[in-house]
């Protein structure tokens, strides 16, 4: 059982560890020529981001439900 959520703590933290890799080298550098304003850059890299975050989410849930439905069944 503690294998199990160990595992899930360490896909959790690679999970992590890889978006914030993907935000600064992929989402960071974004930028649109000088006649767009600032803001809309910043709204494009934020909306990006909120994407990541919710595949994140949505994979760790995921990963969750498996390893607690397998523990249940045991």
């Amino acid at each position: 059982m503690t294998m199990k959520i160990y595992g899930f703590i360490f896909v959790m933290w690679m999970l992590i560890i890889i978006g914030g890799g993907i935000v600064v080298e992929f989402v960071g550098p974004i930028s649109f020529s000088t006649e767009i304003e600032p803001i809309i850059t910043s709204g494009v890299k934020m909306l990006l981001t909120l994407f990541l975050i919710i595949i994140w989410i949505f994979t760790l849930t995921k990963i969750k439900n498996w390893i607690f439905k397998s523990q249940i069944k045991s």
